[in-house]
Parts: C-alpha cells; structure tokens; sequence
C-alpha cells in the first residue's frame, strides 16, 4: 500500500566515495539516501533492548537508512560520515558537550572526510598491498566493514569465555583484516602469521598505512581551553549526542 505522505531525506556523501564497493553494488555510487528522524526512530532511542546490548546506534542508522543495502557491508569510516549526518538531520549542527573541561558546542558540519589518494585504490575491490618493513613480507589487507566488527566482537567474547585473562583484541583484529601472507590466502597461514611471525615494529607500520589508506570524516577539532590555551581533540561521541537532552 502506498503511503500517502512523504518523509523528507537526504543524499549523504561517503568518503570512501563509492570506491571500494562492487561495481552493482548500491553503495558503490558513493552516496546513501537517508531520512530524517520520525516519532518511530526517538522509539529506537529509548529501547532498553539496544541499549543493553549497545546496538541502539547501529539500529538507528539502519532506520534511517532508505537506500537499500545490507548495513554489514559498510565501511566504518562510512559508517561513520552516516552517525554524523543522522545527528545533524535529527537535531542539527549544533552539538554541545561538557568533558569536564567547560562546555564546547560543535558544528557538526564542518567536518569533512579525509582527501582519499585515490591512486591507491582499485575501484571495486577492498584489498590493499603493504610490504612490512622490517621483515620484508607482503601481505594484503582489507578494510573492516560493521559486519567485520561484529564478527571480531563475537570472537573476542567466546576467547574470553574459555580464559578471562585471555586480551587478544589487536591480533583478533588483524587475523579478520590481513587477507594474505606472501601470496597464500589460507586463513590458517594468516592465523599462524599474526600470533608467530608479525612482529610488533610491523603491526605499528601496517596500523598505520591502514590508517592512511582508510576513508573516513576527519574529526579533528580545536578548542580554548578554560586557561585560554588552544588545544586540539578528536569529536567526542558523549551520551547526549543523539540524546541532546540527556
């Protein structure tokens, strides 16, 4: 049945601008349609389900999101340009926080997503090549998607379950983002690559080409701080971000 009132919505930029996705598929135009916030999102907001279990935000996205994709295969840096043109669409620019510094107010629109070398990138496919520096091995990687998140998350939580001391969150996570090691695409030489043969030097330069190579909002900003002093920070996500009255 068709409705007979229109949601109003709007065309969000993504910064990996498309690149990254298949050719067919809907994100690889760069772009994703997204509504603004009705009476059944600030429902989503106040469900005491999401908030328990931490996927309130990721709920919200995903009702607010009207192009059709599965919401698993966006890029966190995508992930990210969307949470922030969701705030802006459901309350505007202005965001307001308090870290115990004084309260700063933020306009959300002046950030802007990172200036992608898009020389680096071969359009339609999410795998990079990186030579590790101090041991000369080549490996590809990809860049992590929601999907990729939540798989690293369950993980995690069922090696903690058999050892509670067991912290294997950056290995966890570099087994599910390094595709390859010298040429052999086999998960168990990947495996046995990152806990046996990675060395901690190389981590740090993959980390940090990841870094590079990673669309994303640049969520830098600079403030004055209570002394005058002019300091610079990373956006901090606060419990009233999308909960202004909080």
């Amino acid at each position: 049945m068709e409705s007979k009132f229109k949601t109003p919505t709007e065309s969000v930029e993504l910064p990996s601008k498309g690149l990254l996705y298949p050719e067919e598929h809907a994100l690889s135009a760069g772009t994703v349609e997204m509504k603004y916030m009705t009476a059944r999102e600030e429902d989503i907001l106040t469900n005491q389900n999401y908030i328990r279990q931490g996927t309130v935000v990721d709920k919200l996205l995903q009702s607010l999101i009207v192009t059709e994709i599965n919401y698993d295969d966006l890029l966190i840096g995508d992930k990210n340009a969307i949470m922030i043109a969701a705030r802006i669409l459901s309350y505007g620019k202005d965001y307001e926080f308090d870290l115990g510094n004084g309260k700063q107010n933020i306009d959300l629109s002046i950030f802007e997503a990172k200036k992608l070398d898009e020389s680096l990138y071969s359009k339609g496919k999410n795998e990079f090549s990186f030579l590790l520096p101090h041991t000369d091995n080549t490996i590809t990687f990809k860049l992590l998607t929601h999907g990729d998140e939540k798989k690293i998350e369950q993980e995690i939580k069922g090696l903690q379950k058999i050892n509670k001391d067991n912290i294997t969150e950056t290995t966890t996570r570099l087994k599910h983002m390094i595709l390859s090691i010298n040429g052999s695409y086999e998960r168990s030489d990947v495996r046995d690559f990152v806990d046996n043969g990675l060395l901690a030097r190389d981590a740090r330069a993959l980390r940090e080409h990841y870094n590079l190579v990673s669309p994303d909002l640049d969520l830098n900003y600079t403030y004055v701080d209570l002394d005058g002093a002019e300091k610079e920070a990373v956006l901090p996500i606060t419990l009233n971000f999308f909960w202004p009255d909080a």
